[in-house]
């Protein structure tokens, strides 16, 4: 399953970036995140790892996070695999105008198991709307420096 998702954000690209560069901010945008531990590599860099802990609903999910390419400030891409699932991640942050941003968000998700592909055949609107939900948190995060509500 493919799709892409975009917001334009009200802020330079460096501002942009700067704020989505920094694992600090993940938990200001990122409603559910319990925490971000590196695990292996330099963080930040291209093979570096990093487990992911969310809370969903009451559901925990850990995932691994995998940088595959940090060409910043114009694209930084990753892979995020939990269970029975492989999300691939690619961003791009375009400069619109002197202080606006969009920031494209390509993802592909390939489903093991019967039961994940079930669901990723039944439910893809959800994974678009959970991936919306986080660029929209972004964008407020960074125009108003507010946290997102959970």
């Amino acid at each position: 399953m493919k799709y892409t998702v975009e917001v334009t954000i009200e802020a330079s690209r460096d501002r942009v970036v700067a704020a989505f560069d920094d694992p600090a901010n993940l938990k200001h945008w990122m409603p559910g995140l319990l925490s971000f531990e590196p695990i292996s590599g330099t963080p930040g860099q291209v093979g570096a790892k990093a487990r992911l802990k969310f809370d969903m609903g009451g559901r925990q999910m850990e995932m691994i996070e995998t940088i595959t390419e940090r060409n910043l400030p114009e694209t930084f891409s990753g892979t995020y695999d939990a269970n029975g699932v492989h999300n691939i991640v690619r961003n791009r942050f375009e400069p619109v105008g002197e202080n606006q941003t969009r920031w494209v968000a390509e993802n592909e998700f390939i489903f093991a198991g019967f039961m994940m592909k079930v669901m990723g055949w039944l439910m893809p609107g959800a994974f678009r709307k959970q991936s919306l939900k986080y660029l929209e948190a972004f964008k407020a995060f960074v125009e108003t420096g507010k946290p997102a509500a959970g």
